[in-house]
């Protein structure tokens, strides 16, 4: 062999390229070369395929028949269950707000015989009292805060709804609860709920709750306060951040000064409290006993509390 003579390389296609060249698999091709040169199956072979085809295709309708026909009748029990627990829902609220209004005449009562049997100065302290503590409808100048969700942000292909970034959380009505609190305010409610030192504002499902009360946007925030109220809340915090999230994400944020507000009072609350335990005695030991042979329990001679004498 000369020296100037290289022996030849030889390049196997990659992978890729391959792929590119020929993307159908050879059976395929094989099977469509097949048909077009009438090697396809004959006789009871193509029959068999055909019947097993309509068989399938049978078979498939009968189940999306049966399935269509269980889904429409099964569809009037289930809005009759829906519009049943909308009537009783609708019935529940109404009679909530009927026993509201009857509180509230009973409250106004209460305090005409109240204010008729106490003192000009007692009366007076009462009030104030119940003023500071929600218990009393109060009437001033002061804030008014109103937050709304942003527009729902739906899917361009789907066309379903994504996560709102501008939905409002119970945790900003209690971020601007508090600031507000921190602010200086003398009295607040959130729609028309007012405020304690024992109110809740949580979230149950989709639902904002106040005092176990449900509140529906847009929610507006009342409080009665000094001049400076309005001020100090635009400074705070949390409106900071609401104002970043109406900005980011189309959420609903604005505070403005009001004149003659008047917030109503609160509910009676229920308090619930702690009571001395049952004071522990000592059983009588009978006349010639003697001594036990095995050890006393650690709790003999005790009485127990009702509670199981825990903590």
């Amino acid at each position: 062999m000369s020296a100037d003579r290289r022996p030849e390389r030889v390049y196997a296609p990659d992978f890729l390229t391959e792929l590119f060249r020929n993307p159908l698999d050879p059976g395929y091709s094989d099977a469509a070369a097949s048909r077009r040169a009438g090697r396809g199956p004959t006789g009871w072979r193509r029959r068999s395929i055909r019947v097993v085809t309509v068989v399938t295709l049978a078979a498939l309708g009968f189940l999306l028949a049966v399935a269509y026909r269980q889904t429409i009748e099964g569809e009037p029990g289930r809005s009759q269950a829906r519009a049943g627990l909308v009537a009783q829902i609708k019935q529940r609220e109404s009679e909530t707000d009927e026993l509201t209004r009857r509180v509230d005449e009973l409250r106004a009562e209460v305090n005409r015989q109240r204010d008729a049997a106490l003192s000009g100065s007692d009366a007076a302290r009462l009030r104030d009292l119940e003023a500071g503590t929600g218990l009393g409808r109060v009437r001033g100048d002061g804030v008014l805060v109103r937050v709304a969700d942003g527009p729902s942000e739906a899917d361009a292909v789907t066309g379903v709804g994504g996560t709102n970034l501008g939905k409002v959380l119970d945790r900003d009505l209690q971020d601007v609860a508090n600031a507000l609190w921190s602010a200086g305010a003398e009295a607040i409610s959130i729609n028309g709920q007012r405020l304690t030192a024992t109110s809740t504002i949580r979230a149950a499902g989709g639902a904002i709750l106040v005092d176990f009360r449900p509140v529906t946007g847009p929610y507006e925030v009342s409080a009665i306060g000094p001049g400076q109220l309005e001020r100090r809340f635009r400074s705070s915090a949390a409106a900071a951040l609401l104002r970043q999230v109406s900005v980011e994400h189309g959420m609903s944020f604005d505070v403005r000064k009001v004149d003659d507000l008047t917030l109503p009072a609160a509910g009676e609350p229920q308090l619930r409290y702690a009571v001395p335990s049952v004071s522990p005695s000592v059983s009588p030991v009978p006349s010639g006993a003697g001594r036990s042979s095995s050890p006393a329990s650690p709790g003999a001679g005790k009485s127990l509390s009702p509670s199981g004498g825990g903590r």
